[in-house]
């Protein structure tokens, strides 16, 4: 019960890392709301899962871009809930692209999710944070924002601001008694990265101690700690989870 009694907060919770995040947080104690963008059945077993954990869930379809409202969901959250403690950003959308070919639309689009998203919804989070003087923001980021992999250079770029967005707020936060840190993912079992060549993968899993990609769960386990009260004296901190990626 690593979460007991905390209110927990997971952008991008339908699918992937983001619903791993959620029911993980649950089983350790969170109430959990999230955000989705159109998995409506997705986000429904989310929510049962969580009620299932004997834990309160809300869920919103509201995008991440939208920045009013992402406003008054956490307002919604804030009535429903009291307070937020845990603040997960995980939203992200990548798009298989090479630069040469890459239209100024498909740059903006993954911006605005991977980018300005982290701001709508970090904002209003972090300033009832602020009232409190207390509360935990975990990012996550890529190991694509780090490393030269073949990955698309908007979504390599936008992954490369979380780690910016991470080290100052952490600086800024930390006075108020709020933690920020971030975890650089590797290539995980999920819609996000299948959307990778199958050569990529393939490459991956053999240059990966683990020989494998990794499963949404295995992340979730270690946010969970991040995110909790034992976790006292980390800040500003990048921590890759890749498997043992050799590169």
């Amino acid at each position: 019960m690593l979460l007991e009694n905390k209110v927990a907060f997971v952008s991008g919770g339908s699918r992937g890392i983001g619903r791993a995040l959620c029911e993980v947080f649950a089983r350790e104690g969170a109430d959990v709301a999230f955000n989705y963008n159109s998995s409506e059945d997705q986000a429904a077993e989310v929510v049962a899962a969580i009620e299932n954990a004997g834990r309160r869930a809300l869920a919103f379809r509201v995008s991440v871009t939208d920045r009013p409202g992402c406003n008054r969901m956490i307002r919604e959250v804030l009535e429903a809930f009291g307070r937020v403690d845990v603040l997960v950003n995980n939203a992200a959308i990548n798009r298989a692209d090479s630069f040469a070919t890459m239209t100024e639309k498909a740059w903006s689009e993954v911006m605005d999710v991977n980018v300005n998203g982290l701001f709508n919804i970090t904002k209003p989070v972090y300033k009832q944070m602020l009232r409190r003087r207390e509360g935990k923001i975990l990012n996550i980021t890529s190991i694509g924002a780090v490393r030269a992999l073949p990955t698309s250079v908007h979504y390599a770029t936008s992954k490369a601001a979380v780690l910016g967005f991470t080290k100052c707020l952490s600086r800024e936060a930390g006075q108020f008694g709020i933690a920020v840190n971030a975890i650089a993912a590797g290539i995980f079992d999920t819609d996000l990265g299948n959307t990778l060549p199958d050569k990529f993968l393939e490459i991956y899993t053999a240059w990966s101690s683990s020989g494998r990609l990794g499963h949404a769960e295995e992340l979730a386990e270690f946010a969970a700690f991040l995110c909790c009260d034992r976790n006292s004296y980390m800040n500003g901190e990048i921590i890759m989870i890749d498997g043992g990626s050799v590169t």
